[in-house]
């Protein structure tokens, strides 16, 4: 009788104990029970510009590629290659070549037709390109063309801005028509040469709209930096400011924002989000190969002419040392859900969608061994202090969880990495975390604290001194798996990515 009690109770014991175990089990998936996968857009379009319209998305980018969609993931491609058979232009390699007059070919391979921008001009009632053509790295044009249809064909118009001349190529250029006959061209050059550190390479233009409904260009590269210009909604063509060196402000240029002395900066998109009324600057930093280190920061500003600051409260100004500037919203990186590591992301442009959501387009190289690239569009969201952070993974039509997360939801095993603020070749590794009780553990790299705002989507990690402020997300990933990611930004100017595989 005390033998079949005591197997008995063992029993219960036993059974006990596997409840126990089981109830107390954290959610998450070990990396060796993750599957992985990709997402295949279909196409290569480099410098993607987005725009939207008749019910589908359209890039535009380098080396006049275009493309098309209905899901921001899936591209069709409809033009393609630098010459004269490309549909998306009627005009611009007849006899004249006006677009390449100043610039000629780049450096002997060929000509450049470099990141296009693409708006609807409703005063003009035309679909109007801003794109610059180039020599080098600071002999370029911004030009503009026309067309009736957003696919074109678009016509060239005019060169706007030119960049790289001399006092012997200065007469190429509109310099005199806009300075005057008296301008001094020496005020633009140094020892000789076009002073690159403190003006613009012409390149990289995307149109906006202020609050007001004032239309703006900005543009720029390494070299001078980044440089704004209103544009007259009546023409397409510039409105030249008053010089003004204490806001340093060039009438032929325009208002400087950041940038300059030859720090890698480039791809500038300014949008305005009508949510926190701030003007948000997204550029690219580091050189746009596979491990040049290309990377998205991000600065944002009350007035649309600046000043552009992160979220340190610093701005970008002239320095040896930028890698601490800016929010860096993504680099280098590797989940375990991926089957390759993504690298160089950059060159991005955004949209704000009717139903509200905030999509990041880009370029994504990949851990391979080429320089083979292809567009990527992620969902961004705003965290506490209204900054904007981007969802690890490829859009796919996720939503906020109503009604928000409990403790409970985010308890599980995590896999985190932080993108730092370095300009280079590394890749930034998911690391296994735990979240348990408000605390972080497993991994010496990741410990600290984090706190969710119950009933929200709302949390923020705290590692030292630094608060990482974010978004909870439940979405999927490019492989199919069904994650729940975080994504923070400190006042480090560092954003942390965290994903759960449920």
């Amino acid at each position: 009788m005390k033998r079949k009690n005591l197997l008995l109770w063992g029993l219960v014991f036993a059974a006990f104990s596997t409840v126990f175990t089981g109830c107390g089990k954290l959610q998450g998936k070990d990396a060796s029970q993750i599957e992985q996968g990709n997402v295949v857009a279909g196409v290569s379009v480099h410098d993607p510009s987005i725009v939207k319209a008749d019910g589908n998305y359209y890039i535009f980018g380098s080396h006049m590629e275009a493309a098309k969609s209905s899901d921001l993931q899936a591209w069709e491609s409809f033009a393609s290659g630098v010459n004269g058979a490309n549909p998306l232009f009627d005009n611009l390699f007849d006899d004249e070549m006006k677009a390449f007059a100043y610039v000629g070919d780049y450096v002997d391979c060929g000509y450049a037709v470099w990141a296009p921008d693409v708006i609807y001009n409703e005063v003009m009632g035309k679909w109007v390109m801003y794109f610059s053509t180039s020599h080098d790295w600071r002999t370029s044009n911004i030009c503009f063309a026309t067309a009736d249809a957003i696919e074109g064909p678009y016509s060239y118009v005019d060169t706007l801005l030119y960049s790289g001349f001399t006092s012997m190529t200065a007469d190429q250029t509109n310099l005199k028509e806009i300075m005057g006959e008296d301008v001094k061209v020496t005020d633009y050059l140094q020892s000789a040469e076009y002073n690159h550190l403190n003006y613009p390479n012409c390149i990289d233009p995307t149109i906006f709209y202020d609050e007001e409904g004032t239309m703006w260009m900005v543009y720029g590269s390494w070299s001078g930096g980044i440089w704004l210009l209103q544009i007259d909604e009546q023409t397409g063509y510039p409105i030249h400011p008053e010089t003004n060196e204490e806001t340093h402000t060039d009438r032929y240029y325009g208002q400087y924002l950041i940038g300059g002395l030859h720090n890698s900066c480039e791809g500038p998109y300014i949008f305005l989000d009508e949510e926190t009324g701030y003007y948000y600057l997204l550029v690219s930093y580091g050189g746009l190969t596979r491990e040049g280190g290309y990377q998205i920061r991000c600065f944002r500003s009350e007035k649309v002419d600046g000043p552009y600051v992160d979220a340190s409260g610093s701005t970008f100004g002239y320095t040896a040392d930028h890698s601490g500037v800016g929010v860096k919203m993504m680099g280098n990186y590797n989940l375990p859900s991926l089957k390759t590591a993504y690298m160089a992301p950059g060159h991005c442009s955004a949209l704000i969608d009717e139903d509200g959501r905030r999509y990041l387009v880009y370029h994504q190289r990949f851990d391979n061994g080429s320089e083979y690239h292809e567009p990527r569009v992620h969902q961004m969201f705003l965290n506490q202090e209204g900054w904007l952070v981007a969802a690890p993974f490829a859009t796919n039509g996720e939503n906020l969880k109503e009604g928000g997360y409990t403790a409970k939801d985010v308890e599980g095993k995590w896999y985190i990495l932080s993108h730092g603020t370095d300009i280079g070749a590394e890749i930034h590794e998911g690391a296994e975390v735990t979240f348990k009780g408000g605390t972080l553990s497993g991994n010496e790299t990741f410990t600290g604290s984090y706190e969710l705002e119950e009933g929200s989507c709302y949390m923020r990690l705290v590692q030292g001194d630094v608060t990482y402020s974010g978004v909870v997300l439940d979405m999927t990933d490019e492989a199919g798996n069904a994650v729940r990611c975080f994504m923070g930004a400190g006042g480090n100017n560092e954003t942390v990515w965290a994903v759960m595989y449920l």
